[in-house]
């Protein structure tokens, strides 16, 4: 084998950076081995889930501090994971065990009932799926449209038939409602509206709604700011919405994986009543208080209002800073930040050196011909055209978890394209001439490749890496939303509040990763640019 000229081995790639990417590919492989490893392992902790809404990240806490207190044994609480479709899913791979849940869902959204289904039907109809409902805590929060009180008051709306009668309000309505099986579709049939409703996030719509930028959005009976905002709930005068009793939704065999566990559980049947859940909701929603500190006073027995549905902006915090003295800095450099910070830095490093492993030798390998690199480019660049959580949606189904796994495939893919493109918009610039002339030498297509063309394609290659990695470390916020963790875990409970801080506190950090990230590639091609000099 001809060993290539001087000329040319002075501008091959330099030693460190072969010895970065080695470190980097092994760093990656590893973490990811581990990951598979740890979400392959059995489980003998409890694994308790929750929605993306207040109610359910109190009651998880509930749950968790119920089972610890009589049992010793402290629960996982993987809270926030989004809607009904994505816990649902979660409890039917194993992922989690058991959720907070309402059985009109239950019957009308999982089930597909077309109408409400009691317990024991519940019970049958789930049984050959491996799971089961029980434990009814006491409570019904159900679906309801609400809009401002005076403004009802003028238009002399009462119900939900009145409503109908007013086509020009604006409705802003829960992305989860107006897809749901007992949402907006079967409200509409039902009482006739014409609106076609702007679709929100559930904690932003009541901003929304204070605002006047819409006139009517869905709420939960048992919102705090029911109240607060002064809203007019409207009656469901055809009786649309069944009950939505909350209950527990578990894996049939955590009886007797946990038995002690499920006993513990057990006592907390009917130990909510409505004004109880309102007073919690409106400790998070309105005064800061973190969710597990509410679950914990609830649990010792602290009093609530009498009438906490009329005097939610007056409830007084026992035992926990309210939202003032606890404050943005407070939430910035809040405990959790060395935590979320590692998970966020796993997330990118691993996804984008997944992403080069794949991405830089498929685009050599595609280079030489223009069809299949077209080919290959277009497919990279149809996936960047899936939206983020529908992406996380259908990767939970394929692959039957939740968490990091899921995450980090979602992040890898979403990553491939700025490489794959940047590497192959590399290859092209270099001179023919130059191509010739390593050939004219004797050097193989190889030597060609590791002397001449990457040298030369290294700059454009590290701009598509340094593309991916800012994409990623935005995109990673939303793997907090299946439990995969990062600053969104942060920006998603934030959501759920409505808590604009909480929100910042999530945003910033993610954004100084974002600079970073640049420095320190501005760094790298400048020592490029120097020794090319």
């Amino acid at each position: 084998m001809t060993s290539p000229p001087e000329a040319f081995r002075r501008h091959s790639l330099p030693v460190w950076l072969h010895a970065l990417a080695a470190g980097c590919v092994a760093c990656a492989l590893a973490l990811t081995g581990a990951l598979a490893v740890a979400s392959d392992a059995p489980h003998d902790t409890l694994r308790i889930g929750s929605k993306r809404f207040t109610e359910s990240y109190i009651l998880a806490q509930v749950m968790a501090q119920t089972v610890a207190a009589r049992t010793g044994a402290t629960p996982e609480v993987l809270q926030g994971l989004g809607n009904t479709a994505i816990v649902y899913e979660a409890l039917r791979s194993g992922s989690i065990d058991l959720y907070p849940e309402y059985t009109g869902t239950i019957s009308l959204e999982i089930l597909k009932s077309k109408t409400p289904m009691s317990m024991d039907a519940m019970n049958k109809a789930l049984a050959p799926l491996g799971l089961g409902v029980a434990i009814p805590l006491g409570f019904n929060d159900g679906y309801a449209l609400a809009m401002r009180a005076a403004q009802a008051q003028r238009l002399h709306i009462v119900s939900l038939s009145d409503l109908a009668q007013h086509p020009e309000l604006k409705l802003g309505l829960s992305n989860e409602f107006i897809g749901r099986a007992d949402g907006w579709k079967g409200l509409a049939q039902r009482y006739g509206f014409k609106q076609v409703p702007t679709g929100l996030d559930h904690g932003l719509a009541y901003t929304a709604l204070a605002k006047k930028q819409i006139d009517v959005t869905d709420i939960y009976t048992t919102d705090a700011k029911i109240a607060q905002l002064g809203l007019r709930v409207l009656q469901d005068n055809l009786h649309y919405f069944p009950r939505y009793d909350a209950v527990v939704l578990y894996r049939l065999d955590v009886p007797t994986r946990f038995p002690k566990a499920w006993a513990a559980l057990q006592t907390l049947a009917g130990s909510i009543d409505e004004h109880a859940m309102i007073a919690m909701n409106a400790r998070a929603e309105l005064q800061g208080v973190p969710f597990k500190v509410i679950a914990q006073d609830h649990l010792k027995g602290t009093p609530a209002p009498t009438n906490a549905a009329a005097d939610t902006a007056k409830i007084t915090v026992a035992n926990a800073p309210d939202a003032a003295q606890r404050g943005f800095w407070a939430k910035l450099f809040g405990p959790d930040l060395a935590r979320l910070t590692w998970q966020h830095l796993a997330l990118v490093a691993i996804s984008v050196g997944v992403a080069m492993l794949l991405a830089i030798p498929l685009a050599v390998l595609v280079f030489p011909h223009p069809q299949m690199r077209m080919l290959v480019l277009a497919a990279t660049g149809l996936l960047q055209t899936v939206p983020s959580l529908a992406m996380l949606a259908i990767l939970i189904s394929l692959m039957g978890v939740i968490g990091v796994m899921p995450a980090l495939v979602a992040l890898m893919l979403y990553a491939l394209l700025p490489i794959m493109r940047n590497t192959t918009a590399g290859l092209a610039e270099v001179p023919q001439g130059l191509r010739l002339a390593g050939q004219a030498l004797g050097m193989t297509r190889a030597q060609r490749l590791r002397y001449i063309e990457l040298p030369l394609a290294l700059p454009t290659i590290l701009a598509g890496v340094r593309i991916a990695t800012s994409i990623s470390i935005g995109t990673a916020t939303i793997a907090a939303f299946i439990g995969a963790g990062g600053y969104g875990e942060r920006i998603v409970t934030g959501l759920a509040l409505n808590d604009n801080q909480l929100l910042l506190a999530g945003a910033l950090p993610a954004t100084a990763l974002a600079l970073l990230s640049e420095v320190l590639f501005e760094v790298v091609e400048r020592g490029i640019r120097r020794r090319r000099g």
